[in-house]
C-alpha cells in the first residue's frame, strides 16, 4: 500500500502512528513504500541504499522476484491451515533445510526469538528427561542476545540491558560466560548444565565473531560434558557469514541450532533444527504454535533459499565482505573493523559516535543501523557488489568527517 492509496499525507500518517501505536523505536523520518534489491524508496520515489536489510533479513535482495512470485502463487491456494494436515511447501521445505546443512529433524516457529525459546525448551526437556530434574541450566554468554520473550530475554547475557530492565526476575536456569573465553565456559558448566548456547557471531553485543579456537573447544567441552552445543543462528545463518551456516566456517556441527531472520525472504518465519536424539524430546503436547510452518511463509522461504544457494551468496557475502572491511579499516577515527562474510562492525574511538554517523549515513541515503556508543554495523543485502561497497564507503566516510570537523 502507498501513502496515495488512503489518500494521506505524510504528516498524516505519521500522526496516526503518534496517537496509535505503543513506540519502541528511533523512527527514521521517512515512509518506506517501495524496495527493490539494493535499495528502499520513499514516497517521493527517493532511493536509500539498504545496507540493513530488514536486519539481515532481504538476504537475496529487497522484494526477489522469485520470493515475490512464491507468496503470490501459495496465496491464490491456501493461506493459512493448522498443523494437523501436510502441506506441500513445508515438507518440501523441511527436506530443503535438513539435507542442506546437515541436520535430521526440524520444527517451524514464527521468528527468532521464538526459535531461540524452542531451542531453550527442547534442550531443558532433554536434559530433566534423560539425568533427571535438576538438569536443565544452560550456559550463555555475556553481552550476547538472544530475543525478547521471556526465556530468549533470560538467556540474554546483558542484565543492564533495557530489554531486561523493569521486568522483574529473570527465568532462572541461566548462566552468564565471557565470550571467546574457553575457560570461562569450564569453569561455569556444573552438575545441573545440560547445555552451552552461543551466538557464532554476537551482533547487538557488538559484532565479534567466535575465534575458531573457541568454537571447537566448546564442542570438545560439550562433548565431554555429555551436554548440548545450542548455536543461535537467527542472524548469522544463510549465507550471512561466508557459508550457508555460520558454524560451518569452524568445521563443528550443533545439537540443536536456531535460524529465521534471512530463511524467509521477508516473511515472518524461524525454525530449530536438531539430532534426532535430541528431537525426541518434543512429545505430542509438550510444543506447538499455530502460524509456524506456515504455507506462505513456508513457500517463500522455499525460494529464498533456492535463490541464496543458487546464486552462491555465501560465496558473494564472503567475497564481499572482505572487500568491505578493507576499505573501512581505512576510516578515520577507526579503532576496529569486525565481522564475518557481510556482518560487518565497525568501532570508531570515543570521539566518534555509532548514533551521529548513523543518522548522518540517512541524510546522505544511506540506511545502516548503531550498536553501542561508538559502533556501526551493516548487514546489507548479500546481492552486494564492490560498486555498492564503494558508494557505501564514501557516504560513512564524509559523515565521520563532517562530525570530526
Amino acid at each position: 500500500m502507498k501513502l496515495k492509496d488512503p489518500g494521506l499525507t505524510k504528516e498524516q500518517l505519521k500522526e496516526k502512528v503518534n496517537k496509535y501505536m505503543i513506540e519502541t523505536y528511533e523512527r527514521f523520518d521517512f515512509i518506506a513504500e517501495t524496495a527493490k534489491d539494493m535499495y528502499m524508496y520513499d514516497e517521493n520515489g527517493t532511493p536509500y541504499l539498504d545496507f540493513y536489510a530488514g536486519i539481515a533479513v532481504n538476504s537475496a535482495g529487497n522484494c526477489n522476484e522469485k520470493v515475490v512470485a512464491a507468496i503470490q502463487d501459495q496465496a491464490k491456494d491456501i493461506l493459512h491451515t493448522f498443523n494437523y494436515p501436510y502441506t506441500v511447501p513445508q515438507a518440501l521445505l523441511a527436506e530443503k533445510i535438513c539435507t542442506t546443512i546437515g541436520m535430521d529433524k526440524i520444527f517451524f516457529q514464527n521468528s527468532g526469538t521464538e526459535a531461540n525459546e524452542a531451542m531453550i525448551k527442547m534442550a531443558r526437556k532433554y536434559g530433566v528427561e534423560k539425568y533427571g530434574p535438576n538438569k536443565y541450566n544452560i550456559v550463555t554468554a555475556k553481552m550476547s542476545f538472544h530475543g525478547r520473550t521471556f526465556g530468549a530475554m533470560s538467556a540474554t547475557g546483558q542484565p543492564d540491558n533495557a530489554c531486561q530492565v523493569g521486568f522483574g526476575n529473570m527465568t532462572p536456569g541461566f548462566t552468564y560466560a565471557d565470550y571467546n573465553d574457553l575457560e570461562s565456559f569450564k569453569a561455569a558448566v556444573t552438575d545441573d548444565t545440560i547445555g552451552i548456547m552461543i551466538e557464532p557471531v554476537q551482533g547487538e553485543g557488538g559484532v565479534n565473531p567466535a575465534t575458531k579456537e573457541f568454537m571447537t573447544g566448546l564442542r570438545k567441552l560439550c562433548d565431554e560434558k555429555g551436554i548440548l552445543l545450542l548455536l543461535d543462528e537467527v542472524q548469522t545463518g544463510w549465507c550471512r557469514t561466508g557459508a550457508v551456516m555460520s558454524y560451518m566456517n569452524y568445521g563443528v556441527k550443533p545439537d540443536i541450532v536456531s535460524m529465521a531472520k534471512a530463511m524467509g525472504g521477508g516473511m515472518p518465519i524461524g525454525a530449530i533444527c536438531a539430532t534426532a536424539e535430541v528431537a525426541k524430546a518434543f512429545t505430542p503436547g509438550s510444543h506447538g504454535t499455530t502460524y509456524g510452518g506456515h504455507p506462505v511463509a513456508c513457500a517463500a522461504s522455499l525460494a529464498q533459499i533456492g535463490e541464496l544457494l543458487d546464486r552462491d551468496l555465501a560465496g558473494n557475502a564472503k567475497k564481499m565482505g572482505a572487500y568491505f572491511m578493507d576499505k573501512l579499516k581505512t576510516l578515520p577515527h577507526v579503532k576496529e573493523v569486525r565481522g564475518q562474510g557481510l556482518l560487518v562492525g565497525v568501532e570508531f574511538d570515543d570521539t566518534i559516535s555509532g548514533v551521529d554517523v548513523k543518522h548522518k549515513c540517512f541524510d546522505k541515503k544511506l540506511l545502516i543501523t548503531a550498536i553501542g556508543a561508538h559502533i556501526i554495523r551493516m548487514v546489507p543485502p548479500l546481492i552486494l557488489t564492490e560498486e555498492d561497497c564503494d558508494k557505501a564507503y564514501e557516504i560513512i566516510k564524509e559523515s565521520v568527517e563532517e562530525l570530526a570537523d
